[in-house]
């Protein structure tokens, strides 16, 4: 058993002002994850990121740098501060991969790549990598644990799987303390509206219609953002070198079924379900077994999936000038 991170991580957060990263920022600047001392995000604020994510008071919380992590000069300059990295950055819309899988590759390789050699070189302390169910393809029946062999059906998931593979060399060659995580499809504050959830809400606002996918009957596990960031902040402390921990929301549902509870919430919006042709190579079903991390940490969803749709209707809502930009 590895001893826990001590209080006091020096935490490198890259794609920190993407849509996981914010939330995980914003945690960690509240308060919630006492066990970091120093914090300090990068991101290239590509289309999908925004400083503007944070208040004048959370931006004096941390130190924050414009990049890509493809930049090896830059990396290696602000690794020597650090001695924990967790990597958000990424390509990480699977349309977007379809249409064009270059800066995924090199996004989502070569960035990790540049991101590992940056580790053994400055000697940091934990790499953790932020994964996606999505590497292990499509699964019948059942649920993937963390043996299962990789299937990846999108360029995005292809390139998912091929950093959780360099990482793993990484581990086994150089003896480079890493961990990675597997999470289910998230949601929340703060999601780019090109994602189906808040393409949803935001179209029932505004009363346009709801395009799905093919039938509709597409399953997806769902997981709230923020319960996603406790159950990585819990892998911080406690995950196992070498190790990959599956991290599902335990709600699995159609792609239909998330319509329906969306528009239950817009009783008089004029938004219509619209069928559109279905996604090239679309997986038909994710489910994770969440076993391992369960055993590790004291991991479940805090609140019902209805309740978490809810607050991030209200969110959006709430929020109209952030997302009609992004639009």
């Amino acid at each position: 058993m590895a001893p826990e991170c001590e209080v006091g991580v020096k935490l490198l957060v890259t794609g920190g002002a993407g849509f996981i990263g914010t939330n995980f920022v914003k945690k960690v600047l509240n308060g919630t994850y006492k066990n970091i001392s120093k914090l300090v995000v990068l991101d290239a604020l590509t289309y999908a990121g925004a400083i503007s994510n944070f208040s004048k008071n959370e931006l004096a919380g941390f130190e924050f740098h414009k990049g890509d992590i493809r930049d090896s000069g830059l990396v290696n300059k602000i690794v020597p501060n650090v001695d924990t990295i967790i990597n958000f950055a990424a390509e990480s819309h699977v349309d977007r991969s379809i249409q064009g899988s270059d800066t995924f590759v090199d996004t989502n390789v070569l960035g990790v790549n540049v991101l590992l050699n940056a580790s053994l070189r400055h000697k940091v302390e934990r790499y953790f990598q932020v994964s996606t169910d999505e590497v292990y393809g499509s699964i019948d029946s059942g649920s993937w644990d963390e043996t299962c062999a990789l299937h990846p059906n999108s360029p995005y998931s292809a390139t998912k799987a091929s950093a959780d593979l360099l990482i793993l060399a990484f581990n086994k060659t150089y003896g480079l303390n890493t961990v990675i995580s597997r999470c289910s499809n998230n949601f929340g504050p703060y999601q780019h509206p090109e994602k189906l959830i808040p393409k949803l809400i935001t179209s029932a606002i505004i009363g346009d219609d709801l395009p799905i996918y093919g039938d509709g009957l597409n399953i997806r596990d769902w997981l709230y953002v923020e319960d996603h960031c406790d159950a990585l902040n819990g892998l911080l402390l406690n995950g196992q070198p070498g190790e990959i921990y599956n991290v599902g929301g335990g709600t699995e549902l159609t792609n239909l079924e998330v319509v329906h509870s969306v528009l239950n919430h817009f009783p008089n919006s004029n938004s219509q379900i619209k069928y559109v042709q279905d996604r090239l190579g679309h997986d038909q079903r994710y489910s994770v077994a969440v076993t391992k991390i369960s055993n590790l940490i004291d991991f479940r969803p805090s609140r019902s999936f209805e309740n978490f749709i809810s607050s991030t209707i209200k969110w959006y809502l709430d929020n109209e000038s952030w997302w009609k930009s992004r639009k």
